[in-house]
């Protein structure tokens, strides 16, 4: 064999060379291992197998939901790779290395597990050694193909999915700013951008149909009745006769473990229906301010700030109990939960120091929440740490439920619909009003029942003369 310049580099068997004369198979047998033979017009990198590390709170494994990277791209450090999904939130991870996606060990929704190798990134071994257990060979790649991909997979200061959303909604990037390393733009600065700008319309879900016009032969149906009548999924329902078994994982695996955790608490039950007409009103005043501001203003805002003043009267519904039931801990801060109705499940963010917050500061902070939850993008801090939750079921319909509370908290409420009923004035005269049914569950271990009647009151009287409120706020 006559080779121009050879040298080992690994253990595969290979053999590549710019002159070749003569080959003997008989030359190339070995007792032991075969090695890898290539010419100094090839480089020679390392592949660093990027693990899945630790995201904390006891997680193990997440869902892979959208990969921002594919084979062949070029990564910098901090450059989003990828976002998953635990039982908690969606995280994204992004890249400790400067290099070459050579390998995704994953594909879309497959289930990811901590401290396993997640990609494949080749680096520049002159740069710097990753650690040895991370490190596999390479195949050989020629000096022209590497230059070519570094070209294609040039540095930006924004993601290709961040782009995407920004191109959906006719943003200019130059016009955002970036919260990340050097300036990056990331998915949060997009969506904070159009929580500002009036009328923004975030991007359709990827999994939202398109349902068909009505023939122009049908009247359409009136705004007042559209919304009373259910409309049925656009989705054919598939019969295929047979038994199907699925993993319960992302925020449907959170539920069954908070649920069988709340199962433990003694509930105690409380309802009642608050006369809105007066709010009604007010919301319908403030609604085009909150619109030259860029807020879409709803009731919520008023309910969750009418429930912090009432938990500075009765502070033990924003406390919780430990395992043992020996400690009661106060919360400073009113973190109300909103449940959430998505595409992933039931997710309950939470409205962080409600007590130093306006009505049009909550109302913004829901925009930016609601968004979020929408694109899937709610963080582990928007979804930790409440103290307090609200459920308005009444978006979807019903007036009574039974709401189940979140340990550790010891209370939670849920809205029914908002109903025009008759209802007596104090002259005995018969009045529309708008009607609203309530829902209290508490712990009836550190909770009496007089205890939550009073904070109802209390709530209840905020909200039907909500210019009371006024002498309260701070």
């Amino acid at each position: 064999v006559c080779i121009h310049r050879v040298r080992s580099c690994s253990s595969i068997g290979f053999i590549k060379s710019k002159y070749v004369c003569l080959f003997d198979k008989a030359a190339l047998k070995f007792s032991h291992q075969q090695r890898l033979f290539r010419t100094s017009a090839v480089s020679c990198g390392q592949i660093v197998q990027f693990k899945l590390s630790d995201i904390g709170e006891g997680i193990t494994e997440v869902t892979v939901k959208e990969w921002y990277i594919k084979e062949g791209d070029s990564v910098s450090q901090f450059d989003s790779i990828c976002e998953v999904q635990s039982d908690k939130a969606s995280v994204t991870i992004t890249s400790r290395y400067d290099g070459i996606i050579r390998k995704l060990h994953y594909n879309l929704d497959d289930i990811a597990y901590v401290g396993k190798p997640l990609v494949d990134i080749e680096i520049d071994a002159s740069k710097g050694v990753a650690p040895e257990e991370d490190v596999v060979e390479t195949p050989p790649m020629s000096h022209e193909e590497h230059t070519h991909q570094e070209i294609k997979g040039h540095k930006t200061l924004a993601t290709p999915a961040v782009r995407r959303l920004a191109m959906e909604n006719n943003i200019k990037l130059s016009e955002v700013v970036g919260t990340g390393k050097d300036n990056r733009i990331l998915k949060e600065d997009i969506l904070n951008y159009l929580a500002k700008q009036t009328g923004a319309i975030l991007p359709p879900s990827p999994k939202a149909e398109i349902m068909p016009p009505l023939p122009k032969s049908m009247p359409a149906a009136p705004k007042d009745k559209a919304h009373k009548i259910p409309v049925p999924l656009s989705r054919p329902i598939v019969f295929s006769g047979k038994d199907k078994t699925e993993p319960i994982t992302g925020f449907h695996k959170a539920m069954v473990k908070t649920m069988s955790a709340a199962l433990k608490i003694p509930h105690f039950g409380y309802c009642d229906e608050i006369d809105l007409t007066q709010l009604v009103h007010l919301r319908e005043e403030l609604k085009p301010v909150a619109q030259i501001r860029g807020i879409k203003l709803s009731f919520m805002p008023f309910f969750i700030k009418a429930a912090s003043l009432g938990l500075l009267q009765y502070p033990i519904l924003n406390a919780s109990l430990d395992e043992s039931c020996q400690n009661v801990t106060y919360k400073a801060s009113h973190n109300i939960g909103v449940a959430m109705d998505t595409e992933q499940g039931l997710i309950v963010p939470n409205v962080k120091n409600v007590q130093v917050c306006s009505v049009f500061e909550i109302a913004a902070e829901l925009n930016r929440l609601q968004s979020l939850g929408s694109a899937g993008q709610l963080g582990t801090n928007d979804l930790s740490g409440g103290t307090f939750t609200l459920s308005n079921v009444g978006t979807i319909g019903g007036t009574y439920t039974k709401p189940v509370i979140l340990p550790p908290e010891v209370a939670i409420g849920a809205l029914g619909k908002i109903q025009v009923l008759p209802r007596f004035n104090e002259k005995g005269e018969v009045f529309k009003a708008q009607i609203m049914n309530v829902s209290w569950s508490a712990d009836h271990r550190i909770i009496d029942g007089a205890t939550m009647a009073r904070f109802s009151n209390l709530w209840k009287s905020y909200l039907e003369n909500p210019a009371s409120m006024l002498l309260d706020l701070k």
